[in-house]
């Protein structure tokens, strides 16, 4: 951790002296839930409305609302009994992760129509790279229509700016796979819904990657459809023609009478940020171990500069993750001490790309084949007491047999359908899982889909996440439930008898 951050959480001066204030608890559920459930739901929701508060100011990565989410959750796992999982005397609980975000600075387009300069006006071109500077001179344009990559060689995109036509498609799967079959470059043509000013309002603001990721050399444009009618007339095609050609089944790419010069370059800034890991020491470590995960970031001030309320402080996503993180981490440590070690894993920059799961992954404090199984835990105070349990990635590990017993063993319902993997590829699992790691969510969270569509069609990645609006309607009863089977997960995992090393990989 930098100097700044240590003096900024007191570390130094010892984990006693980060004194934390609890807020006001709630009162207690209905008298239907035992005690035990009453003060488990008081805890979850203590900790949300702390981690939630202005005063962290929504938790973005490398600011004052970092330093103070760190010191409060570092203080928290000190005092639960937790010892530091980084595995590094050099960075004790917090692994350190660089971010580097970039956003564009500079861009320029050049179009040869058989060898004449053809000017394209401003406002209706943009050329996007991710990396510092991409350029691409006198390509010529390869008219792809809707194709994606995986329909072409290498040898025909290799050395061509790749054109797309837009239609309803706004993600950049296409494109993506189009620049790594070996496109130079890729033009979309936007024949659809979607304007310039809409791509570069959702284009042009900062992209975030790894500092060691080697970004650069993707060089994406977009056009109008005017400016590609203009920039066609005079050659073999139209614009008319080639939407023709490309809606026929035996449609083949068509090489325009047109060359291109692009180039994109980015600014950059640097952002010095922290996973926190954290341990259970079990008996017999080298028997694997068993990981439990949750990010701790937002998007810190992200509304309207006119609003009123401009802090996304992130209550349900993700400071209930973290809440609910903490809680299991409590409740396995007042048991019996386990054969395999458990890993608690707080991680950075979740909601800029999943980027502190692949910095735990490619730096991990120990080797990943060693992880029998990691849980992840990510916007949990959205379903009532006696919801199903779903599971997040079901049928993408070896894991789902164990989880069955155990939710069963529980007094719980685990419903055996797919319908949360809709979600799969939007949380922290998602990264680990690309490392080999076995991941999943066993929540019930996303048991109730309809629930969850409607937190992410209202409230998701807005000011109106946070305790002010959901004072009365945050839903804990699924959260509480959510703990006491996570913990009886962590606890069947943590059983070499049960889960054998071999087994679980």
């Amino acid at each position: 951790m930098n100097s700044g951050l240590w003096a900024r959480l007191g570390w130094k001066a010892g984990l006693a002296s980060l004194g934390v204030l609890m807020l006001a608890v709630p009162a207690p559920s209905p008298a239907r839930t035992s005690r035990a459930d009453r003060e488990l739901e008081a805890r979850l929701r203590a900790h949300i409305e702390i981690l939630a508060s202005d005063d962290f100011d929504g938790r973005e990565p490398g600011t004052e609302g970092e330093a103070r989410t760190l010191r409060y959750l570092g203080r928290q796992w000190y005092d639960i009994g937790l010892v530091s999982g980084t595995n590094d005397p050099g960075n004790e609980w917090f692994a350190p992760v660089t971010l580097v975000a970039r956003e564009p600075a500079a861009e320029s387009a050049q179009f040869l129509r058989k060898g004449f300069r053809t000017p394209i006006a401003p406002a209706d071109m943009i050329v996007l790279t991710s990396g510092k500077r991409s350029l691409v001179r006198n390509a010529p344009l390869l008219f792809v229509g809707r194709a994606s990559g995986l329909e072409f060689t290498r040898n025909e995109l290799a050395g061509r700016i790749a054109v797309v036509l837009d239609g309803d498609a706004s993600d950049s799967k296409r494109q993506n796979e189009l620049l790594a079959h070996g496109a130079s470059a890729v033009l979309t043509v936007l024949d659809g819904e979607r304007n310039i000013a809409e791509v570069a309002a959702r284009r042009q603001r900062s992209g975030y990657a790894l500092a060691n990721d080697a970004l650069g050399g993707d060089l994406e444009a977009f056009i109008s459809r005017n400016s590609m009618e203009s920039l066609l007339k005079g050659t073999a095609h139209s614009l008319d023609a080639l939407e023709a050609a490309a809606a026929k089944p035996d449609f083949a790419p068509i090489t325009l009478d047109v060359t291109a010069s692009l180039e994109a370059t980015t600014r950059e800034t640097t952002i010095h940020t922290h996973n926190l890991i954290g341990k259970l020491p079990g008996r017999h470590p080298e028997a694997g171990a068993v990981l439990f995960v949750a990010h701790w970031d937002h998007f810190g001030e992200c509304g309207e500069s006119t609003a009123e309320d401009r802090i996304c402080n992130g209550a349900i996503d993700n400071a209930s993750g973290v809440a609910a993180l903490t809680e299991v981490a409590r409740r396995l440590v007042r048991g019996p001490q386990m054969d395999r070690d458990i890993y608690f894993l707080a991680t950075t920059a979740e909601e800029l790309g999943l980027l502190g799961a692949h910095a735990f992954a490619e730096n991990p404090p120990l080797p990943l084949d060693r992880i029998v199984a990691a849980f992840n835990i990510d916007s949990d105070a959205i379903a009532p007491r006696g919801t199903h349990f779903a599971i997040v990635g079901r049928g993408m590990t070896g894991l789902d047999a164990d989880i069955g017993k155990v939710v069963k063993a529980e007094g719980f319902k685990l419903r055996d359908n797919d319908d949360a993997n809709e979600y799969v590829r939007r949380q922290d699992g998602w990264a680990l899982l690309q490392h080999d790691i076995p991941t999943v969510m066993v929540t019930t969270a996303y048991g109730d889909m309809d629930r969850m569509r409607t937190f992410f069609d209202t409230d998701y990645h807005r000011p109106s996440d946070d305790l002010a609006h959901l004072a009365h309607s945050l839903e804990l009863g699924g959260e509480v439930e959510d703990v006491k089977v996570l913990t009886a997960l962590g606890r069947w995992f943590a059983d070499p008898r049960k889960v054998p090393l071999r087994i679980a990989q």
